[in-house]
């Protein structure tokens, strides 16, 4: 009889025979979230300059948080997460994976891996994009950093989610669309509890500045880039660690309304 795989050939094996799927139609929209305002922003910025305008960073600063990552990055996660073990729990075809001699735990990050590597590259081509329309050459690094951590901490959390609820895009859309922007507004502490506080302060630049007249604004905060990176991959870590539990207690033989998304 064989021995079962071990988790990290698990991990390898899925990851490479799920990579294709990254290049399919789902995989493209993924790529266009990022390279599309990007892109567009570079043409822009090219016929203002053939007219006589000069860019700024400050440009460059509004795409990066108010485009790439107040909208395009959550986007990016409610896209790719449903393509992993979710869409398996739909099509009911978990149960194929599930009876198979291998580490059950394993397969949320196996199939995680792919969209991962590609979600990362294109943020890394849409980052290095903004630097022509006159991004801070000494924050590139930071910026980099910060969107590939937040894509590995989002990725998972929203492949988590999909697994703990029926409706886990729902859940997911609200956590990125109405709890993050509110951080400039909770005390700092809360604010430790969001994406935006990390990148931010991995970043080296936010994208506004709290007014005085915003009363119920608290004290914006910075974290330690370095503390920031490790809150985000450690976070990252955990819930691909939690999609595993869930999975690996997920009963052979889903029917119905288990198998409902």
């Amino acid at each position: 009889m064989n021995a079962a795989p071990s988790p990290l050939a698990t991990i390898r094996a899925t990851a490479l025979g799920y990579a294709p799927r990254v290049l399919q139609g789902r995989g493209w929209v993924l790529a266009a979230l990022v390279a599309l305002p990007v892109g567009l922003s570079i043409v822009i910025f090219t016929v203002a300059r053939l007219q006589g305008a000069e860019g700024t960073p400050g440009e460059a600063l509004k795409i990066f948080h108010e485009v790439l990552v107040k909208m395009m990055l959550p986007i990016m996660a409610l896209v790719a997460a449903p393509a992993g073990i979710r869409e398996d729990l739909e099509q009911r075809t978990l149960p194929l994976l599930l009876v198979r001699p291998a580490p059950a735990w394993a397969l949320p990050l196996g199939k995680g891996l792919p969209w991962f590597a590609w979600g990362a590259a294109w943020l890394i081509v849409g980052t290095l994009g903004l630097q022509v329309i006159g991004g801070e050459p000494s924050l590139l690094p930071g910026r980099l950093t910060a969107l590939v951590s937040a894509w590995w901490g989002e990725l998972a959390l929203m492949t988590l989610v999909g697994l703990l609820f029926k409706r886990g895009t729902l859940w997911g859309a609200l956590y990125f669309f109405l709890w993050e922007p509110w951080v400039r507004i909770f005390p700092p502490f809360l604010q430790r509890l969001t994406f935006t506080h990390h990148i931010e302060s991995l970043a080296g630049s936010r994208a506004a500045s709290i007014q005085a007249n915003q009363l119920l604004a608290q004290e914006q905060v910075t974290t330690h880039p370095v503390l920031a990176c490790l809150a985000l991959l450690a976070f990252g870590a955990l819930c691909w660690a939690l999609a595993g539990w869930k999975l690996q207690r997920t009963p052979i033989g889903l029917a119905g309304s288990e198998a409902e998304g």
